[in-house]
């Protein structure tokens, strides 16, 4: 696999493996799990490639586990009866590394739940980030940024804002890598109808394609935002006489359960003043491209509508962050109080430590009003929380990183970091 691309999450697979029997490698179809499982894996076979080998699994899947280790099976939900397989050959084998297990869909709890406790971990992946896709100068360290209070980033170059909305509307999957915006139109919306169709579905409630293309365009359209469920029913046209708001709300929990929604959760932290937090989710998905797909946005169309490529450069890096925390054992979170003040991004690491991250295209007045929002924030976190903070970030579409002397923010060009 010469072509391969290095992928973040291969560190946790490997370190899952190296605790647990099997590794279960999760997340939005077309991301990229196969390929780094077989990359990683010493035998592999998918279960689509025959229907004779589908059935063979149903029947036998003790003979479809049979393999060097780590054993790679591919498409496994299509015979759930594999995952009682790989559990009792766990327990038989009393070693960890077995197995590496993936597919296009997210399994049903009825099959996963419980039966692969202390024996199968779960790891999930995204679209690749700019580091991943190797359009990052790789110049400041997210990892640094956590461990270095006196840090000074310095950094020149990168994309620019044209390259940066290509990075937008072509977006993180794999597939996608270096293809022009009219082949990505088509891969995505193809995608598109794909979920649609497809994935989404259960026999409580049974979507309509043409809603749930409407539900996505909505989605779209409030990328970044505290909208609500109502809301997002009401301009997808969920409000009629057979659709209730609570089925949109199903329709939501459908696209989460196969990754490609994320609700940014509200961050909880200890406040000095009585002002009260806004716990309302942003809604994303899990790469920026499948909004501008949605919209069929072009990347003219985008270089001037300014408050539009403001929020899905926001989900552009957002998408990266949340990788980048992830390999650091952490997870990232907005803010926002009743006074308005509003924090983008909120990484906190599981030992404590976070970092406070504005995001913003760029230009002196809007990097100065991330700054603004940051010291504010600092200001306001009581003294105990104050000592974890690992510092703080505007993250930019600009070609500059480096950290301003007045305050100790570091301004960071998106295309400069890495982990």
């Amino acid at each position: 696999m010469s072509d391969y691309l290095f992928r973040i999450a291969e560190e946790e697979i490997r370190e899952t493996l190296s605790a647990m029997g099997a590794v279960l490698v999760q997340g939005a179809r077309a991301v990229g799990k196969s390929t780094t499982a077989k990359y990683l894996a010493k035998s592999a076979l998918s279960l689509d490639e025959s229907v004779e080998l589908l059935e063979l699994a149903k029947v036998s899947p003790g003979v479809i586990i049979k393999g060097d280790t780590p054993r790679f099976i591919d498409e496994w939900q299509l015979a759930p009866s594999i995952w009682n397989a790989v559990r009792h050959e766990i327990d038989k084998r009393q070693a960890v590394g077995q197995f590496i297990l993936a597919g296009s869909a997210s399994p049903s709890d009825d099959i996963t739940r419980h039966t692969g406790a202390g024996r199968i971990g779960r790891v999930t992946m995204m679209p690749m980030t700019l580091f991943e896709s190797e359009n990052s100068t790789k110049q400041v360290s997210f990892k640094d940024l956590f461990q270095d209070k006196n840090l000074k980033v310095a950094g020149y170059g990168g994309l620019t804002i044209e390259q940066y909305i290509q990075k937008i509307i072509v977006g993180g999957f794999p597939n996608l890598i270096n293809k022009t915006e009219k082949q990505a139109r088509i891969y995505l919306s193809n995608y598109l109808d794909d979920i649609s169709r497809v994935n989404v579905g259960t026999d409580i409630i049974k979507t309509d394609p043409a809603r749930m293309r409407a539900l996505l365009r909505a989605i779209s359209r409030n990328i970044a935002t505290e909208a609500s469920v109502t809301k997002l029913a009401a301009e997808a046209e969920f409000n009629d006489v057979t659709i209730s708001v609570q089925s949109a709300r199903k329709y939501l929990d459908q696209l989460a359960q196969i990754f490609v929604l994320q609700e940014l959760q509200a961050w909880a932290t200890h406040i000095r003043s009585n002002v009260r937090r806004r716990v309302s989710p942003k809604w994303f998905f899990c790469d920026p491209s499948l909004a501008t797909a949605a919209l069929g946005i072009t990347s003219t169309q985008l270089l001037k509508d300014l408050k539009m490529l403001g929020f899905l450069f926001e989900a552009l890096a957002l998408r990266d962050l949340r990788v980048y925390a992830h390999a650091l054992d952490g997870n990232v979170y907005h803010y926002r109080d009743e006074t308005g003040l509003e924090v983008d991004a909120i990484a906190e690491l599981r030992n404590g430590k976070w970092l406070a991250c504005e995001i913003k295209l760029g230009g002196e007045r809007s990097v100065a009003e991330g700054i603004s929002h940051l010291r504010a924030l600092h200001g306001k976190v009581t003294d105990s929380k104050r000592k974890d903070m690992a510092g703080m970030c505007v993250i930019t579409a600009g070609k500059q990183s480096y950290t301003d002397a007045k305050s100790g923010v570091h301004i960071v060009a998106l295309s400069h970091l890495y982990i």
